[in-house]
């Protein structure tokens, strides 16, 4: 089976709709599990007390606000290298998710600095590059909706989803490039966990779950981008048809 062919909107459209369902249900269950873990299982931090449970909800908001802009970014590589339609709609559904783990991640972030600092705020490298991160995702969302006509649209966003993408590395290794007051990482590809085991497992279901969310999501919001961009062609005509006498039957009943 070829994957290429789901390329083209009216063959991905039917795929995203089965798959919904699917992660949304999967997204829950992890959810419920992270936080039953974080929660109740996980002992208490010797240092920050009760308050560092914030973390079953920072740590995979930020790090989801990070990575769903660089899928975004690909996506919108995507669309400009080959001029597809549907590369520029995943970015476009993209957007939104990323935006809100950004502000999750800002929000939670200033809860969990008040007892650990003394304050919400800091212009600390890490909280000022991720507020540029929130900041590029609302640019982004305005720009591609302030342009009328959608290809220029796509075009505009790719671009600045591109530029923006630099900002992301530099959210990620600012803890050590400069000396900031945020903690370094505490989960490494290249060192041992520095926490307990049922910690990094509470953290690791949350990111799971955050993950499952965004594919949920990103599939429903790109079904709702495809019907809009494509509203004139014969195939979404037949799809709404079929729909409104599917409810006009339900109703019947």
């Amino acid at each position: 089976m070829s994957w290429f062919k789901y390329s083209s909107p009216a063959t991905f459209f039917p795929l995203a709709g089965r798959l919904v369902p699917w992660f949304a249900g999967l997204a829950a269950v992890l959810a419920a599990a992270g936080l039953y873990v974080g929660f109740f299982i996980a002992p208490t931090d010797f240092q920050q007390g009760e308050s560092y449970r914030i973390i079953f909800i920072h740590v995979p908001a930020a790090w989801m606000a990070m990575f769903v802009y660089l899928v975004m970014a690909g996506w919108s590589a995507a669309s400009l290298i080959w001029n597809t339609r549907l590369s520029a709609l995943m970015a476009r559904a993209l957007a939104p998710t990323g935006a809100m783990f950004a502000l999750i991640s800002l929000w939670t972030g200033a809860f969990w600095g008040r007892p650990t600092w003394g304050t919400y705020w800091v212009w600390d490298a890490r909280l000022t590059s991720t507020l540029i991160l929130f900041f590029l995702y609302l640019g982004y969302i305005a720009l591609t909706s302030a342009i009328e006509d959608p290809r220029r649209a796509d075009r505009a966003g790719a671009v600045l989803a591109l530029v923006g993408a630099v900002n992301v590395p530099i959210i990620y290794f600012s803890v050590i490039w400069w000396n900031t007051l945020h903690q370094g990482a505490t989960v490494s590809m290249t060192a041992a966990p520095t926490m307990a085991r049922t910690m990094l497992a509470g953290m690791l279901l949350m990111a799971l779950a955050a993950w499952s969310y965004t594919i949920a999501v990103v599939l429903a919001r790109v079904r709702s981008l495809i019907l809009e961009r494509d509203a004139h062609t014969g195939w979404v005509q037949a799809w709404t048809a079929s729909r409104t006498t599917s409810g006009r039957s339900a109703q019947g009943l």
